[in-house]
């Protein structure tokens, strides 16, 4: 295992590439068969590279982890991000809503196991904590912001924001992952669709 003070950051684009390319590898390793399913071998073979490649950039699997999560915040933990972001009118936001949401549940690539492992990582890795907190308050003033932009009500709208993202990603885990045979989960994103319009005014 390399150490901290030996880990090399690429200068050249190929070297620049080759990390991509572990980060990549590696994360989607991780999302496949979970944290700690995945061992480095399996990601450098996964990359084309090999071992003493993966070493010379990141410590272990968990540094790897960290850049995955901060490369694929948008895409994969806060796909709402994409679509919130974009113009709209006041009038469109039911339509881009279910947009967000139906994006959220089609495009997830966390496996039932990876989500668990992350999010009991959150709980006990100081390292994934951070990313997770700092990734929730970004998401929160960008999708803030662009509300403003598109003339959503200005009444404690960054509490409203935050509130509404984790009624999304609560929605979207209950459908992915909990899977109740007892709910109607049609029925349920209208629910939480109207609870939104309701909360932001609208």
């Amino acid at each position: 295992m390399n150490k901290k003070g030996n880990i090399r950051e690429p200068i050249q684009k190929r070297s620049i590439e080759k990390k991509e390319k572990i980060i990549e590898a590696g994360f989607e390793l991780i999302c496949e068969k979970g944290y700690h399913n995945t061992n480095t071998a399996e990601i450098a073979k996964a990359a084309g590279v090999s071992t003493g490649i993966v070493y010379q950039y990141f410590e272990d699997k968990h540094d790897i982890l960290i850049e995955g999560i901060k490369s694929n915040a948008s895409t994969v933990f806060y796909p709402m991000l994409i679509a919130l972001e974009k113009e709209f009118k006041p009038t469109e936001l039911k339509k881009v809503l279910r947009k967000t949401i139906e994006d959220f549940i089609k495009d997830h690539k966390l496996s039932q196991d990876a989500h668990k492992e992350l999010m009991a990582m959150v709980h006990s890795d100081e390292a994934v904590a951070k990313i997770y907190y700092e990734l929730e308050i970004e998401k929160t003033e960008k999708i803030t912001e662009s509300l403003l932009k598109n003339k959503i009500p200005n009444n404690n709208l960054h509490e409203k924001v935050h509130i509404m993202i984790n009624l999304i990603d609560n929605l979207c885990h209950e459908i992915v992952y909990h899977k109740h045979t007892t709910m109607n989960y049609d029925t349920m994103i209208e629910i939480t669709i109207e609870t939104i319009l309701k909360l932001l005014s609208i």
